[in-house]
């Protein structure tokens, strides 16, 4: 059970990083800020890099 739901975790952590990173990719396209995205990102990397543990 606990790996099902891990499994599932990393496959929607891995979905918000394509989203974000699509974000990321337009806010810089048009000069906006672009920190809160990179702080999501590395959020998201730190917890994919824990689940893998």
């Amino acid at each position: 059970m606990v790996k099902n739901y891990t499994e599932e975790r990393i496959n929607e952590l891995k979905l918000e990083y394509i989203r974000t990173q699509g974000d990321l990719e337009k806010l810089e396209s048009v000069g906006g800020d672009i920190k809160a995205a990179e702080k999501k990102l590395a959020a998201i990397e730190k917890e994919l890099q824990e689940l893998r543990e």
